[in-house]
């Protein structure tokens, strides 16, 4: 018999194998497509614009979106990642992403909440209509002439800006249809989840028992958001497995723990689940 340790991740892999499974997502999963995190070890301390600020008025507004017009301009451009097509592959009883960028929708995940919306539509405040993102972005184009090349070094930020300060000048077009505000249809940080997002992701936790798992992959669970579903899982006595680099807000409540990168152990994850269904 082999006296050779095993593996963290394996044995992590080896736990998770068999058992139905709900996973929760963090930004930590999209570095790999170039998407930067908001915790993540070595990340800048990041204040995003709360949506009390933002409907305060228009200058909040032109700041919010001089700087999402050029984060924009490269989010639309990032690709599923190994580890976004690795949760694909392992087709969870469900998928909940804190994540904004659409990545896993590209990948082809089928039971999904995004649970914070996607940036890639808006919505007016006014009439409540939805368009899709890109229309505006034509709008931005046509109305501020070459403001993405004036600020192509600028750095970008994980929910779809970037770092920029002077945002003097910049127009914002109105809702087509009543003349009202447009946000981008996301979870500002000051707003609520919608109740049925919230309820699912609760009914699909519950309905996981004890013979199944909870995995949180590339979350801090800063917010609640995410770590109510946490607490929820080890209330009930389902294992929760965490695999994140840095330490997470749920880590006392994890019956693994687990430092490293998201697209390889998921990528490990789904060739154990593959060979074991075959």
């Amino acid at each position: 018999m082999s006296t050779t340790a095993v593996p963290p991740a394996t044995e992590v892999c080896d736990f998770l194998a068999g058992r139905a499974l709900v996973v929760l997502t963090g930004a930590g999963l999209s570095t790999d497509s170039g998407i930067p995190d908001y915790r993540g070890p070595g990340s800048p301390a990041r204040t995003p614009m709360t949506y009390q600020e933002f409907v305060s008025g228009p200058a909040a507004q032109q700041r919010y979106w001089a700087r999402s017009h050029l984060g924009w301009s490269r989010m639309r451009r990032a690709e599923p990642n190994t580890g976004h097509r690795a949760l694909a592959a392992l087709d969870p009883d469900l998928l909940i992403t804190q994540n904004v960028d659409g990545l896993h929708e590209a990948a082809g995940t089928r039971r999904l909440v995004a649970l914070h919306g996607r940036i890639a539509d808006v919505v007016c405040l006014g009439c409540r209509r939805t368009t899709p993102r890109a229309a505006l972005q034509e709008r931005l184009e046509v109305l501020n002439p070459g403001w993405l090349d004036a600020h192509d070094a600028v750095a970008s930020r994980p929910d779809g800006d970037v770092e920029l300060e002077d945002t003097a000048g910049f127009v914002v077009p109105a809702c087509a249809e009543c003349g009202g505000v447009l946000k981008p249809d996301v979870v500002f940080f000051g707003e609520n989840v919608p109740a049925p997002r919230v309820e699912r992701c609760y009914a699909a936790v519950e309905a996981l028992g004890a013979d199944g798992a909870l995995l949180v992959v590339g979350s801090s669970l800063t917010v609640m958001s995410g770590l109510r579903f946490v607490k929820r899982a080890a209330r009930q006595g389902t294992p929760v497995v965490i695999v994140n680099r840095g330490t997470t807000r749920g880590d006392e409540l994890a019956s693994h723990r687990l430092e490293a990168g998201c697209s390889e152990f998921l990528a490990g994850l789904a060739d154990i689940r593959v060979d074991l269904a075959g």
